[in-house]
C-alpha cells in the first residue's frame, strides 16, 4: 500500500475545525479562553496544519504573526511557532520537517520564525533540543519554576529563532509577561488555569 501524506488548513476548512480545539490524542473540548483567542487570532494570520497519514491524523503545526500570536515574543514580520508535534507512532517519517516546510513556505514574507524551547521541563513538548534538530537557535533564556507542579524542579524557557533572511533582525520577548503562562491552549505545558487566580504561574529564578 502506498503511504499517503496530506496536509491541511484547520482553520480554513470547516470539515477540520474540530481540530482547533483539540490536539491530535486529546478529546475535542471547546472552552472559552480558546475560542476567545481563535476569535483575536485568525484575522492576524493564525494558522494550525493537521497531517493525515494514512487517513490518521498524527501530526500538527500551530502558528501565528507575532501580532497574533498566543505567547509574548514580538518581531516585524515574524512568524510565532506555538507548537509542532509528531505521534509517537509516526516518528521516523521526518513528518516534523515536513510541517516546518509548509509553515515557512507559506510565509514568505516572513524574516524569520520563532518559538519558545523547554530545558529540564518534565513534559516532553517544546525541548529545545527537538527545536534545534529542526533548525532553531536559542537567542535568549530564563529560569523558572512552577507555582503549583513540580515546584521544585526548575527549567528553562528558551527563547528560539530560525531567520530566514540574512539580515533578519531577531525577536525580542516579555520575560515578565510570560510569568504569568499561557491561556491559548490547556495541554500546553505552560498553560495557566482559570482555577489558579495569581497573575504569574511562574516564579523566575
Amino acid at each position: 500500500m502506498n503511504n499517503e501524506i496530506e496536509v491541511v488548513d484547520a482553520e480554513a476548512d470547516e470539515a477540520y475545525q474540530r481540530f482547533l480545539y483539540r490536539c491530535l490524542a486529546a478529546p475535542y473540548r471547546k472552552y472559552r479562553t480558546r475560542r476567545e483567542y481563535l476569535e483575536a487570532a485568525v484575522p492576524k494570520g493564525f494558522r494550525k496544519k493537521i497531517l493525515f497519514f494514512n487517513g490518521e491524523p498524527v501530526a500538527q503545526i500551530e502558528y501565528a504573526h507575532s501580532e497574533g500570536s498566543g505567547y509574548p515574543i514580538m518581531g516585524k514580520s515574524v512568524i510565532v511557532m506555538h507548537c509542532i508535534w509528531v505521534l509517537r507512532r509516526a516518528k521516523g517519517h521526518m513528518f516534523g520537517k515536513l510541517l516546518l516546510r509548509e509553515m515557512m513556505g507559506g510565509e514568505p514574507e516572513a524574516s524569520g520564525f520563532s518559538t519558545i524551547g523547554l530545558e529540564n521541563h518534565w513534559s516532553p513538548w517544546l525541548r529545545r533540543d527537538h527545536l534545534e534538530y529542526l533548525g532553531f537557535k536559542s537567542i535568549d533564556s530564563i529560569r523558572v519554576a512552577h507555582k503549583t507542579k513540580h515546584m521544585y524542579e526548575p527549567f528553562t524557557v528558551h527563547l528560539m529563532w530560525l531567520p530566514s533572511r540574512a539580515n533578519a533582525i531577531p525577536p525580542t520577548w516579555n520575560k515578565k509577561k510570560l510569568l504569568e503562562g499561557v491561556a491559548f491552549c490547556l495541554a500546553h505545558p505552560l498553560y495557566h488555569p482559570q482555577s489558579y487566580k495569581p497573575k504569574e504561574i511562574l516564579r523566575k529564578l
